[in-house]
């Protein structure tokens, strides 16, 4: 089994896993059962991924792969897995199958993108800069359904401002109404938050890796848990608390606010997320 096989396919099983997580995660806010249903499927394809790679491995080596460290973490994960897939189709304890599976999910990349287990330096390092790739794109996906969130929040308070005028003239006629236009805002953080999230274990994981003397009290570091902090009360406060409204299309166009100076003040103040070896 080759490096550059090893390596394809632990980026599938990564991309895949996190597709899976992420509607997993929108089936946890809305009950979505579509959502569920390709969730289940995508976690089925990654148990079969691990599968494969944990029959090839013992083949090849000719013994269980759970004598070192990384190889109980990537046996471990199968087990959170292939758990999860079970209660998912005999109990039908969602939640339970999405909170085991951000766990797992985690444990698989300390696991992918640990260079230690890698034979090839030249491989590592090829892994190490795609986690850092993906971190980057993930994020960046995180930050447009902020910002296009942002606009439809905007638009919100216009709309409300002109009906609470009753200024009936082709502008008002040429904006969604008010419960769209709340909806859109709300599936776009129902999608960049998950985003985030996943970035930001994606980017802690590199910076474990890559920065040896890497602080947890970077400046871009806390905004970036603080952004996702203020995006998670705003999910909270409309599912849990029932918020609609003006005063949530505030709270949106606040957090998106410290998106900005996450972005262009923190990030400057950052020791390192602005140069990269």
């Amino acid at each position: 089994m080759s490096d550059l096989f090893m390596t394809r396919m632990h980026e599938l099983t990564i991309l895949v896993y996190c597709a899976s997580v992420l509607l997993y995660f929108i089936d946890f806010l809305n009950r979505n059962r579509k959502a569920n249903k390709i969730a289940f499927w995508l976690l089925a394809f990654v148990w079969l991924l691990q599968t494969l790679f944990l029959l090839l491995y013992m083949f090849e080596t000719g013994r269980f792969p759970v004598l070192t460290l990384f190889e109980g973490l990537y046996f471990y994960t199968w087990i959170l897995v292939s758990l999860s897939l079970i209660i998912n189709r005999l109990m039908k304890v969602d939640f339970i199958v999405f909170f085991t599976n951000i766990l797992g999910f985690i444990i698989m990349c300390i696991h992918t993108f640990a260079p230690q287990h890698l034979e090839s330096n030249l491989i590592a390092e090829q892994m190490v800069s795609e986690l850092l790739l993906i971190h980057i794109i993930l994020a960046i996906l995180s930050y447009g359904a902020f910002s296009i969130s942002f606009v439809f929040s905007l638009l919100y308070l216009l709309q409300y401002e002109l009906l609470k005028r009753k200024k009936w003239g082709k502008l008002l006629w040429r904006i969604a109404d008010l419960t769209k236009l709340e909806k859109m805002s709300y599936i776009l953080n129902v999608i960049g938050v998950p985003l985030l999230l996943l970035s930001l274990i994606l980017g802690l994981q590199w910076a474990w890796i890559k920065i040896h003397d890497f602080v947890w009290y970077d400046s871009k570091v806390i905004g970036s848990f603080f952004v996702l902090l203020v995006f998670s009360i705003y999910l909270y406060l409309r599912v849990a608390q029932g918020k609609h409204g003006r005063s949530l299309a505030l709270w949106n166009i606040g957090s998106f606010l410290i998106v900005l100076i996450n972005f262009f003040l923190f990030g400057q103040l950052s020791s390192f997320h602005f140069w990269y070896e």
